[in-house]
């Protein structure tokens, strides 16, 4: 079992800059590509971006593309949202997931565990 647990969301400002982080404990995260989800209020969970373990490329969705960066860290099993140049639009409960494999899928279901969610609210 891997447990994940975010952390860093809160409230900030248009136009700010927060970084979240997701820490593993359980079993690493080596080897698996790593995903960032977001579920803002009455709406469904969507993909953010993900990072994959062999290539350590990242991808984003559109939305967020040149405002937000994915990193990892394996020996500290974590890895990081950046966020930055925030939007109203950005506020969500954020999810990290483990990929059951290597790749970046952009559906949950390509992945196999999941964090309990941080909120990011952005005033403006």
């Amino acid at each position: 079992q891997v447990q994940l647990v975010e952390s860093g969301g809160g409230l900030v400002t248009t136009g700010d800059s927060l970084t979240l982080s997701c820490s593993a404990s359980g079993r690493t995260i080596s080897g698996y590509a790593m995903g960032w989800f977001r579920q803002a209020p009455g709406k469904e969970r969507d993909f953010v971006g993900g990072i994959s373990w062999n290539t350590g490329n990242s991808y984003y969705a559109d939305s967020v593309k040149g405002r937000f960066t994915i990193s990892r860290d394996n020996a500290k099993n974590t890895v990081y949202l950046q966020m930055s140049t925030l939007k109203s639009e950005d506020t969500a409960v954020y999810y990290c997931a483990r990929a059951a494999g290597v790749w970046v899928g952009r559906s949950e279901a390509n992945y196999a565990y999941w964090g309990q969610g941080t909120q990011v609210t952005v005033s403006s």
